[in-house]
């Protein structure tokens, strides 16, 4: 069951490189009639209040969304962490959620999970049955000033920072195929075919 949290703002994190897809905007590799990132987007949007979308470039199309877009503060790609930054510094809101754009089962029950399994932590990220998922998480803002002194040393690790910080780990189990993410044509090919949605 879907839970909505209003006082929560969810992040789609859109922003890498996408190495395996070729260097295209993953994002916005079109699924059907939608570009990924928008199936990821109907999950989210009834579980928080409202969306930002992190993004380093085609910005205008993401825009299209409807949503606000926000790119990174630092330069060149430099990964989640980035995207986390910036929708800590950007978001109104005191806790932010953070999934990637290109894992569109993720769980319909994953913010409301999160948020029950703070257990008074700043920081709490899913995993499943055989691993972690860690750009799925729900961060406090207040990790936001770490957070950039962490990414101005270099680090980029994004389990060490959580780690760094005390987070919690709210496994969610026999749901591994939830977590699955779409990096390549073939996996979003296969993903289409699954669903039964039309060329």
């Amino acid at each position: 069951m879907t839970i909505m949290h209003a006082e929560i703002t969810g992040v789609i994190l859109a922003g890498g490189r996408a190495r395996r897809m070729g260097g295209e905007d993953k994002g916005l590799v079109q699924i059907g009639d939608k570009a990924l990132y928008q199936y990821t987007l109907a999950r989210l949007q009834p579980q928080v209040g409202k969306v930002l979308i992190s993004a380093n470039r085609n910005l205008a199309q993401y825009q299209r969304s409807g949503w606000p877009v926000i790119g990174d503060l630092q330069p060149g790609f430099a990964g989640p962490l980035a995207g986390m930054l910036a929708g800590l510094q950007h978001a109104t809101t005191e806790w932010v959620v953070f999934v990637p754009c290109d894992v569109p089962d993720f769980p319909e029950s994953l913010v409301e999970a999160l948020w029950q399994g703070r257990q008074g932590a700043l920081a709490v990220y899913a995993s499943d049955d055989q691993r972690a998922h860690p750009t799925l998480a729900l961060l406090h803002n207040s990790l936001a000033a770490r957070l950039a002194q962490y990414l101005a040393q270099g680090e980029r690790k994004l389990m060490l920072f959580l780690d760094a910080v005390g987070a919690k780990e709210v496994v969610f189990s026999n749901q591994s195929s939830a977590f699955h993410n779409l990096n390549t044509r073939e996996d979003c090919l296969s993903w289409q075919r699954a669903r039964g949605i039309s060329q």
